[in-house]
């Protein structure tokens, strides 16, 4: 998906949509209940002591850091657990279309497309920067992934147990434990693993899986923000001057 000249195209302000539903979302998705101890090796923190704990892991240097003491809130009256489960959702969630479009926007930077047009209409292959491509799109083509993305939010929130209540934060339910949700068959099983390379994978090693994602997804929001500054901001990223051409139009309007 993220490999095609106009998915590409579309990572990166698609990246923004995607985040803003994520954030907005209230609340349900990820995981069939696992209640085995195994399982509760690769489960992600629900109290401050586990976001503690995961903190020193991910981050053996700076270990836990919240200054806002957002571990110790609450939201729309639910538990602290809950909450948190909710923030570390949001987290993840944000880090992997930050990923997506941390590496879309390379690929399309470069010119890797497909040998084929991504958009039929003799629109043909837009060019110019990651933005300009996706300005360059079809209103069509654009809602077209933009609901696509929508479709996999509400699912992640309609299906499985829910993260604020005992379910995993950042872990999609399977679709073929959901059928009564969807409308009509689907190829994969699960969108996270759909060929199953990782069905037998230790709790262990899932669990140094989350703590790589973590890290990998707090970097990459870092990097997608800063080539979006560093095109509309001439000189706001100082090592991407002369790297990224500047943009004239909104980063933060799909539609603009």
């Amino acid at each position: 998906y993220f490999n095609t000249p106009h998915s590409q195209q579309a990572t990166m302000k698609t990246c923004t949509v995607a985040s803003i539903l994520a954030l907005a979302a209230s609340a349900s998705a990820f995981a069939p209940a696992q209640q085995q101890k195994a399982a509760r090796a690769s489960q992600l923190s629900e109290t401050k002591a586990d976001l503690e704990a995961l903190a020193e892991k991910s981050n053996p240097v700076l270990k836990y850091y919240d200054p806002l003491d957002l571990a110790s809130t609450t939201i729309w009256g639910q538990s602290n657990e809950a909450t948190i489960g909710f923030l570390r959702h949001a987290e993840i969630k944000h880090g992997r279309v930050a990923m997506a479009a941390f590496v879309g926007y390379i690929v399309q930077s470069n010119g890797i497309t497909f040998p084929w047009p991504a958009v039929g209409g003799g629109v043909g292959t837009p060019t110019g920067s990651p933005l300009e491509q996706w300005d360059a799109l079809p209103d069509a083509a654009k809602w077209q992934i933009i609901l696509f993305i929508g479709f996999l939010e509400w699912f992640s929130e309609a299906a499985g147990t829910h993260y604020m209540r005992g379910g995993k934060p950042g872990q999609f339910p399977r679709f073929d434990e959901a059928k009564e949700l969807i409308p009509h068959p689907v190829p994969i099983g699960s969108l996270y693993d759909p060929f199953g390379f990782h069905k037998n994978k230790s709790e262990e090693a899932k669990a140094a899986g989350l703590v790589k994602e973590l890290n990998n997804g707090r970097l990459a929001q870092i990097g997608i923000i800063g080539f979006l500054a560093a095109q509309k901001v001439e000189g706001s990223v100082p090592l991407l001057k002369g790297v990224v051409s500047h943009y004239d139009g909104e980063p933060m309007a799909p539609f603009g």
